[in-house]
């Protein structure tokens, strides 16, 4: 009977290590994905901030009006270039 004890105990015991192993293993595993999440995350957040900067310094008012001015050669309305089209009658 002791035989027969000793060897249930045994086999539980070693279940139980290959458990606690492959537990072990589980957690690195989603270590190293939570690592790799993060440092994505970060490398976004830097994107983020970038594109924001460039936005912003893209749509300033002033870069705007001159590359109207200079590339497509564009200049501000007046009131003397204005054209007003009316309806003719036939």
């Amino acid at each position: 009977m002791s035989g027969k004890l000793a060897a249930v105990l045994a086999a539980l015991l070693v279940g139980c290590a290959l458990s606690l192993v492959n537990a072990q293993y589980q957690a690195r595993h989603l270590f190293i994905e939570l690592e790799r999440a993060q440092s994505k995350a970060r490398q976004l957040d830097i994107e983020w901030a970038q594109l924001q900067l460039d936005q912003s310094t893209l749509g300033k008012h002033a870069r705007i009006e001159e590359i109207a001015h200079g590339d497509l050669g564009m200049t501000q309305l007046t009131p003397a270039r204005t054209q007003y089209l009316t309806e003719g009658e036939e």
